[in-house]
């Protein structure tokens, strides 16, 4: 009874931003534990910021992950990026399920709200389908990043090395425990580099998606309109984005002696990871400021709803664009297609642009007026800042050493970049009916 009060009295959204705050609190206090670290003790801050940029799904770190931790301390951030990239709802439903609970409507809406997807009778399926498609990929790229990393670090440290990095690949959080140099050493090694992109773009496309992929038996034509659109969206943005930094960085002393193709495969590589990976194979700081601006550009759009990654979200920017089209050529509809769209979709839209944009900007002052001695402090406050909203974790070599303010920030801009700024917005606000009699309609210049 007393449960059921709780539940009316919370909704949704509150349901999901404490649960991923409560996972967060677990994390940093399994990470301050003297047998996490090597060196027997870490700053509570500093475990704090990584249990969030690992329950986020980040990549953000204050400390090396490779030498700072020990086994023990990466297994907790392993579990925390799966249980953050599964969601938190999809977590507690596995729990609900497993011990043969039903799922009840309060569970199944939060779900739905957690991953996507409108089917309140077939959240149970959507759970076992996410489940058993996160184990097969991550398997299948584990396996795959074996045939590099065994020869390279013996039988048990190939298999680990390859499960961590397939998990945060398709989780989209952008941690490894390779070092400071990421996946560098890589960059011109096709298998490692093709497979942490397939496992990047896969986790980063939504989970509705790729089921529906599936379910229509790679049929295009099946497809439901919402994934035609992600699809095609999703790929023009790879491929466009590619060029653009091959134009941009063929020149980059990263690229120095590579080849052509070779520098085609570090210019996909940045084009899938700035969609809120986090892995690099070009340092981040040796861009180009066309290069660090497309990625910025990038890490804001992010991926798909209801996936892994971060980011406004492509949907979004896509219907932005369509609406300025339509508004352009002075039409009251958005037709995408044989389909129309609700105009009432593009305010809802800009909200989330301009909510975003809002918070990286503020973050990127307060940020500078707290590391006022940084070398390119703005360039970089402003990297770091909207790689955090973004939940995406590349650095330009400037969280090592921030200070606890700009720490909190970044926290805070994570927190909301993988809870949601629409999600907190909705679990702070009271819901209120919606007034019968409309007000009176006046005019309003803009442009």
């Amino acid at each position: 009874m007393k449960r059921m009060k709780l539940k009316k009295k919370m909704n949704v959204w509150m349901y999901l931003a404490i649960g991923y705050f409560a996972v967060v609190v677990a994390g940093s206090i399994l990470l301050i534990l003297p047998f996490a670290s090597t060196t027997g003790s870490t700053y509570y801050i500093d475990a704090l910021f990584t249990s969030f940029s690992a329950a986020c799904v980040t990549g953000l770190v204050t400390v090396t992950t490779a030498t700072h931790w020990t086994l023990y301390g990466k297994i907790v951030i392993l579990l925390l990026i799966q249980l953050g990239g599964l969601g938190f709802m999809t977590f507690i439903s596995i729990l609900l399920i497993a011990i043969k609970r039903n799922l009840g409507q309060y569970e199944r809406r939060a779900v739905l709200q957690a991953v996507g997807g409108d089917d309140l009778s077939g959240v149970k399926k959507l759970v076992r389908r996410i489940v058993f498609g996160t184990l097969v990929f991550e398997l299948i790229g584990a396996g795959l990043l074996c045939i590099r990393f065994i020869p390279a670090y013996g039988v048990s440290n190939g298999i680990w090395y390859s499960v961590f990095h397939a998990v945060s690949a398709f989780c989209n959080a952008g941690f490894d425990i390779l070092g400071e140099v990421s996946f560098a050493g890589y960059a011109t090694d096709p298998l490692v580099s093709l497979t942490l992109c397939g496992l990047i773009i896969i986790g980063g496309i939504g989970f509705c998606i790729w089921g529906d992929v599936f379910e229509c038996k790679f049929n295009f034509k099946k497809y439901q309109f919402y994934t035609k659109v992600i699809i095609i969206v999703n790929t023009g943005l790879l491929f466009v984005s590619t060029w653009l930094f091959l134009l941009f960085e063929r020149n980059n002393p990263s690229y120095a002696g590579y080849n052509f193709g070779q520098k085609l495969l570090c210019s996909f590589f940045n084009a899938t990871t700035a969609r809120t990976a986090g892995f690099f194979t070009t340092d981040p700081a040796t861009l180009s400021g066309s290069g660090s601006l497309l990625m910025i550009m990038l890490m804001f759009i992010g991926g798909s709803s209801g996936s892994t990654a971060g980011g406004i979200k492509v949907g979004t920017i896509t219907v932005i664009v369509m609406g300025m089209i339509s508004a352009f050529r002075g039409k009251r509809d958005i037709n995408m297609g044989k389909r129309r769209i609700d105009m009432q979709l593009v305010g809802r839209a800009l909200a989330i642009f301009a909510a975003y944009l809002f918070l990286i900007l503020t973050a990127t002052v307060i940020i500078c007026a707290i590391e006022p001695n940084t070398a390119n402090s703005f360039q970089r406050a402003l990297f770091e800042s909207t790689s955090a909203l973004g939940t995406v974790g590349l650095s330009m070599a400037f969280t090592g050493s921030i200070s606890w303010g700009t720490k909190i920030v970044l926290m805070l801009l994570m927190y909301m970049g993988r809870a949601g700024v629409f999600t907190l917005a909705y679990a702070l606000s009271r819901k209120r009916e919606t007034p019968q009699v409309r007000r009176p309609a006046d005019s309003f210049f803009i442009g």
